[in-house]
C-alpha cells in the first residue's frame, strides 16, 4: 500500500459551485496509484464539497439558489454575524452538506459517473481562496 497527500487551492468569486474534477484526476495520475480510495477534504467551515452533475450548468445554479432560499441571509435571525450577514448562513449550509468525500480509484482515475464532477460549494457571498486536501491510499 502507498499513500499520497496534496492540497489544491480554489479561488472563488461568489457563492456557488466550482468544479475541480480535472485537477483531481491529474493529481491521481501523477501519484501512479492505480487502485485505491481517494479522500477529498475541505478545510473550511463556510464551504463544503459535492459530487454533482456537470453536464448542465443549470443544476449547480439551481442547487445554489435552493440553499440560499433554505438558509436566508437575515442578520436578525442569527446571533453570529461577526464577518457579515452571509457568515452564519454559510456555516449552516456547510453543516448541511459534506466537507469530505470518499471516491474509489480504479485504473488510475477517480471512479465517477458519466455526468458527475467534484465541486467546492462556496457559501460566502465574497470570493475567497479555499483549500481542499486530497489523500489517496492504494497501490
Amino acid at each position: 500500500m502507498r499513500q499520497n497527500t496534496t492540497c489544491i487551492k480554489i479561488k472563488t468569486n461568489k457563492q456557488g459551485l466550482y468544479e475541480f474534477t480535472a485537477p483531481v484526476q491529474a493529481w491521481i495520475r501523477e501519484t501512479g496509484i492505480e487502485t485505491g480510495l481517494l479522500t477529498v477534504f475541505c478545510r473550511h467551515t463556510s464551504a463544503s464539497l459535492m459530487i454533482q452533475e456537470n453536464a448542465d450548468a443549470d443544476v449547480v445554479l439551481d442547487l445554489n439558489d435552493f440553499f440560499c432560499t433554505l438558509v436566508p441571509e437575515n442578520p436578525l435571525r442569527y446571533r453570529h454575524h461577526n464577518e457579515g450577514a452571509d457568515d452564519m448562513p454559510a456555516h449552516i449550509k456547510s453543516a448541511l452538506t459534506p466537507v469530505s468525500l470518499s471516491v474509489p480509484v480504479e485504473g488510475g482515475r477517480a471512479v465517477l459517473g458519466t455526468w458527475q464532477g467534484i465541486y467546492l460549494f462556496e457559501h460566502r457571498a465574497r470570493g475567497l481562496e479555499r483549500e481542499v486536501v486530497l489523500h489517496i491510499l492504494g497501490e
